[in-house]
């Protein structure tokens, strides 16, 4: 188990994850990522999420991975 941090940025926002959350593995991870996305793209709002990312750190600050919101919602058409 480690403790992992979500936080999304774009080009003019930062949101930072200052709680984060235990984990299994790096899958664990992934999903949680995932669910993250879709959590914050599903609310009703005027935010285009298209070109922001989620960067996933461990509890060193060093970043693991990240998952770009397309990655997520898909392309637009």
């Amino acid at each position: 188990m480690t403790h992992v941090y979500f936080h999304c940025s774009n080009t003019k926002k930062v949101f930072v994850d200052r709680r984060g959350a235990v984990v299994e593995d790096i899958a664990d991870a992934r999903d949680h990522a995932n669910r993250i996305v879709q959590s914050l793209t599903r609310e009703s709002s005027l935010e285009d999420w298209r070109d922001w990312i989620l960067h996933v750190s461990d509890d060193q600050g060093d970043e693991l991975f990240v998952v770009p919101f397309t990655f997520v919602l898909g392309e637009p058409n």
